[in-house]
């Protein structure tokens, strides 16, 4: 064991507004982490765009500062892997980026994950009801791949044809450590609408979608070779990635995932107290600036509404179905901003050196005996915060969020009951896809939280006592960069399957149970309350659609 001590691997995640790398030892320890900011170009019409060369700027600086910080010796480190966002890189033929906007901006060669541009382009796909939609929950979504490149060939026709690769940023990230063009499994079947059951792309849809030239031209665009997560790349880092990285050149890069499903592998593998695990049991769920729920079966089930089945998309041999909320820990910084208390909170945060967020749960925390007291502070408030739509169950992109019991009260307890009121929320959301596939015979055992937002107790609580279920926290701090050191380790060889590696990798920290009671029956009301207004909502915005046809 004393040589798989003195082992390493470097994991990578690339978030909205970030680049993080972690280094592990092969137990799974954290040695040392480091990030860099990215800028996130924001223009109208919901748009969202990125640069790929500040990005990989962003991951060179991390991954090199991550291992300084670890006092290691880089020449013991063998394997590097990535997760990333499902945003989309549009590559020219000489490895340069090509614009994505009318701006015409090589350097802004990225589509966001979150942008919406491609609405319109989602709905004729979803009318045309072509079986491949049957995996992506019967309707795909703007945030998938192929409604944006359905786009750019709509509306920037010349960096379309001049596209040579479309990549998901992970497969980007792959790329260009190793020069591999092989996309990620995980990637292309759940953003791209590869049938990794059948493990090919099907040709009828893209024609049907009117992207005909892909399949004309043997997909070599979007990607012929598709790999399992964690299989090893190419030969290795390539010298000119190893000088930038400060990394030993030809180790092991790993094909990457999606940063969710990295999550996923980095918490759902964890032994329980017999030493046996139960990943088909757990619900990941992955809390950041958006939230993602990855739920695993033996068996291929449709949930309507929730992405999915997706096969081998995170587990090998099993279904996938992914849901999830368009906005979670973003929807919650919007909505304390919302409130006239919002400026003295910031300041006072900010003297603190603390996020208004923070601040605030810190606030909540030494106000309540215990941390399922916090529900009484929301009171009379209720709080839809579907500022971006809902990912799931009603694949409804044109979702807005609501808040119901405003006062005029601008005082920072106001703002408090606010923000509780949100995260309740965020919680019934969650329970209502937990219900929805449990409605299709897919049962959820436990909660498996991870993400930035979700380190916090006061959430992880409150998510307990809206679903009714435990919620467990990972050990490590970083189950999302682990996820993709988990990847690494396996590229490298240190363990025969992903099943070894997660488990020797990964475990459970600390456990939140659901109260009962008066409280149980608290989150009971309010989650009723939650769902009529939400219909509710749902309805008036059909009945304003309806008057501005007229």
């Amino acid at each position: 064991m004393n040589k798989v001590e003195k082992q390493y691997v470097v994991g990578v995640d690339v978030g909205t507004g970030s680049a993080r790398a972690g280094v592990f030892d092969l137990l799974g320890n954290l040695m040392g982490t480091a990030k860099r900011e990215i800028t996130v170009f924001s223009d109208r019409n919901a748009r969202y765009e990125q640069s790929s060369a500040e990005i990989w700027a962003s991951v060179c600086h991390a991954v090199r500062s991550a291992v300084e910080q670890s006092g290691i010796d880089a020449r013991l480190i063998i394997g590097l892997s990535f997760d990333a966002t499902c945003s989309m890189v549009v590559i020219g033929p000489d490895g340069e980026g090509l614009p994505v906007g009318e701006h015409n901006q090589p350097s802004r060669d990225v589509i966001v994950w979150m942008d919406q541009r491609a609405t319109g382009q989602a709905e004729r796909i979803n009318d045309s009801g072509h079986s491949v939609l049957e995996y992506v929950g019967s309707r795909i979504s703007p945030e998938m791949q192929t409604p944006k490149l359905l786009w750019l060939k709509e509306n920037l026709t010349e960096t379309y044809n001049r596209a040579s690769h479309f990549f998901d940023l992970t497969d980007f990230l792959t790329w260009k450590a190793s020069g591999s063009l092989a996309r990620s499994v995980c990637t292309t079947v759940c953003k791209w609408t590869y049938l990794a059951h059948e493990q090919r792309w099907d040709a009828s849809y893209f024609e049907h979608i009117g992207l005909d030239d892909l399949a004309d031209q043997g997909f070599r665009r979007i990607g012929i070779d598709v790999v399992a997560p964690g299989t090893p790349l190419g030969a290795g880092l390539t010298e000119e990635a190893a000088g930038q990285l400060n990394l030993p050149a030809s180790i092991a890069v790993g094909a990457g995932m999606i940063d969710a499903h990295a999550g996923g592998i980095g918490t759902v593998g964890a032994a329980n107290a017999d030493g046996k695990i139960n990943p088909l049991g757990s619900l990941a769920y992955v809390f950041g600036t958006s939230a993602c729920t990855l739920m695993s079966s033996k068996k291929k089930i449709t949930v309507p509404g929730v992405w999915g089945p997706y096969y081998a998309a995170m587990l090998s041999d099993v279904w996938l179905n992914e849901a999830g909320q368009s906005a979670a820990g973003a929807a919650i910084d919007h909505l304390v901003t919302l409130h006239p208390a919002y400026p003295e909170v910031q300041q006072q945060a900010a003297t603190g050196g603390l996020s208004p967020v923070a601040w605030l749960s810190s606030r909540v925390k030494s106000q309540v005996a215990e941390l399922s007291d916090a529900v009484d502070l929301a009171r009379s408030l209720h709080v839809v915060p579907e500022f971006l739509g809902n990912r799931a169950p009603f694949a409804d992109p044109g979702a807005r969020g609501c808040v119901v019991g405003l006062t005029m009260d601008s005082s920072i307890d106001s703002l408090m009951a606010l923000y509780v009121a949100g995260l309740c929320g965020l919680a019934y959301g969650l329970r209502q896809i937990i219900d929805a596939q449990s409605a299709q015979g897919i049962v959820t055992d436990r909660i498996v939280i991870s993400g930035g937002a979700g380190q916090d107790p006061l959430v992880r609580q409150i998510l307990a006592d809206a679903t009714q279920l435990d919620v467990l926290a990972p050990q490590c701090d970083e189950p999302v960069l682990l996820g993709s050191a988990i990847l690494a380790a396996l590229a490298a060889g240190a363990y025969p399957t992903l099943t070894d590696a997660m488990q020797a990798m990964s475990a459970f920290g600390e456990r939140y149970t659901p109260a009962t009671g008066q409280t149980a029956q608290s989150h009971a009301h309010r989650y009723k309350a939650f769902a009529r207004l939400q219909a509710v909502a749902r309805e008036l915005r059909l009945q304003d659609q309806v008057a501005e046809r007229v």
